[in-house]
């Protein structure tokens, strides 16, 4: 019998999510992303943009947080618009960039509903110190689109994102969507789960539980 590949996709849990900004720094360090430049966000509700700022009128406000990264979208917008081929989705359902091929036209980023992809107008500088990025994860050159790419590196390895492994309140679990019995899986059957902007037909691989 065929034995289904993994389809790799994560579960946020916005009642553990306490806007502590470490998935934002441990994917920055993992991934060596230049200054200025984040692949994983956090967002508060209600406040746009703008870091910590409260929803609500006082004296009713209240603080929700949104973890925004690379959907990794089944129906992804950003591959059907590339016009070499730089983006794509490897097997194991992750959506990458081929950085040899990106000429940095930059359509992806305008074809992303989740305005998660960055260009790096910078040129690559390997960071050093304790901890501070995986050997493995490829340089990238100035001019081309960077993003989230499910810490890949780690995640062929059998280890979970950094941003998952590092997060103090376990608000994020990776696995298999492909397998029921996967607790990201089960986590999403068990839970009220949404996925952001579904009406578009993205079908995104990151739900989120309330």
């Amino acid at each position: 019998m065929e034995t289904k590949k993994p389809r790799y996709g994560m579960a946020i849990d916005l009642e553990k999510c306490m806007g502590c900004h470490t998935c934002s720094i441990s994917c920055k360090m993992q991934n060596n992303v230049p200054d200025g430049m984040l692949w994983n966000r956090v967002l508060t509700e209600g406040g746009g943009d703008n870091i910590d700022r409260a929803g609500g009128e006082y004296p009713h406000l209240e603080m929700n947080y949104r973890p925004v990264a690379c959907m990794h979208c089944d129906n992804a917008p950003c591959i059907k618009v590339c016009p070499v081929g730089a983006t794509y989705m490897d097997d194991n359902g992750r959506v990458l960039i081929d950085y040899d091929k990106c000429i940095g036209c930059r359509y992806c980023m305008a074809a992303c509903p989740y305005k998660v992809r960055t260009f790096n107008w910078q040129e690559p500088e390997r960071m050093t110190g304790f901890n501070y990025g995986d050997a493995e994860v490829p340089v990238r050159p100035k001019g081309v689109v960077e993003k989230c790419t499910f810490c890949k590196e780690r995640t062929d390895q059998g280890l979970e994102p950094a941003c998952v492994e590092s997060c103090p309140s376990e608000a994020r679990v990776f696995g298999d969507l492909n397998d029921p019995d996967s607790l990201v899986s089960k986590l999403i059957k068990s839970r009220t789960s949404e996925r952001l902007l579904e009406h578009l037909g993205t079908e995104p691989k990151v739900h989120y539980l309330r």
